[in-house]
């Protein structure tokens, strides 16, 4: 086996620590050598147990020949300016989403990017989900997919500083919102031209932790989705609806079927499986063997984009355009 992979690691917070975990455990073609985090006292400690050298400065990571790659694990409101150093260094990324905290700030992560010639990969890591999997496959069974209703909910988030607009840069919609904006498009292929949309305040106090948007598309295709952090108990509902039949799913409960008139036929779902591995592992795929990203920055810029109208929409109170 040839040599592991040395990455940096930038942001090793709650979501953080899953990958700094996952590369030591799961993934032994890559190496975490240097781990960067605000919290100096985290992270000295989470460097020393992964063997790792901690640097406070995100530039000096980047900028360091001691890594091929940089994991990028932060606030989307940090992202720009990290991905701008890290194209400069000429080093591939790969980012945890949301992309940006809106279309002008993604639109200046791809320049940098296209700039500099590096491979991006979005981690939009619900994709690798087993009965997400399972229902894309089955979606090609339907024949022509003409509704689409996707919801995910979940209890209220410790994280203070997700309700802190200044850091987080949206609430629900902008942090968990774009899983189900990206599988929206995984499904149908197809993206949004509209959206209506409304959020309220549920729990939180300064950013949404309950929205709903209706998405229009060029045809007949509509694509409802529903995001909730004010439960006591997680769901991630899939309801695909085509001419030949429907899916239903759960990917959070693991079970999935195809409908077809009064039958509900089980489909084959595989074990559960630890996504941010998976996601790991397709972008040794991008370093090692120069696979392209199969989540790549349009997808990333998409679900901003979209998310960036459902804020549009709930504000105005009418349809708004998806653009950018």
């Amino acid at each position: 086996m040839s040599a592991p992979i040395p990455v940096g690691l930038v942001g090793a917070g709650k979501h953080g620590e899953r990958y700094l975990r996952h590369v030591a455990e799961d993934v032994p073609e890559l190496r975490v050598r240097l781990l960067c985090r605000r919290d100096e006292k985290a992270g000295l400690e989470q460097a020393a147990r992964a063997g790792a050298r901690y640097v406070a400065d995100f530039r000096e990571l980047v900028a360091s020949p001691e890594v091929a790659a940089v994991i990028v694990v932060v606030p989307p409101t940090l992202n720009a300016e990290i991905c701008a150093a890290a194209a400069g260094a000429g080093k591939a990324i790969l980012l945890e989403k949301p992309l940006a905290v809106g279309v002008a700030e993604g639109l200046e992560i791809r320049r940098a990017v296209e700039t500099a010639s590096i491979p991006l990969m979005m981690a939009h890591t619900l994709r690798f989900n087993s009965v997400v999997r399972a229902a894309r496959k089955a979606v090609q069974r339907l024949g022509r997919v003409h509704q689409v209703c996707l919801s995910q909910r979940f209890e209220p988030s410790r994280l203070d500083w997700l309700d802190d607009p200044r850091r987080s840069g949206g609430g629900n919609l902008l942090h968990t919102g774009v899983h189900s904006f990206d599988l929206l498009r995984f499904f149908t292929g197809e993206s949004p031209s509209a959206v209506s949309a409304r959020t309220t305040r549920v729990v939180t106090q300064r950013s949404e932790d309950n929205f709903v948007a209706l998405f229009s598309f060029d045809g007949t295709l509509l694509g409802s989705v529903g995001g909730s952090r004010s439960t006591a108990r997680r769901s991630g509902a899939i309801e695909i609806a085509g001419e030949h039949g429907q899916v239903v799913a759960d990917h959070v409960d693991g079970w999935a079927f195809r409908v077809t008139g009064t039958r509900r036929e089980p489909l084959a779902v595989a074990a559960p499986a630890q996504t941010v591995r998976e996601t790991l592992r397709a972008f040794v795929a991008v370093l090692r063997d120069g696979t392209p990203p199969p989540i790549t920055l349009e997808d990333g810029l998409w679900t901003v984009a979209m998310a960036e109208a459902c804020y549009r929409s709930a504000k105005s109170n009418r349809a708004e355009p998806i653009a950018y």
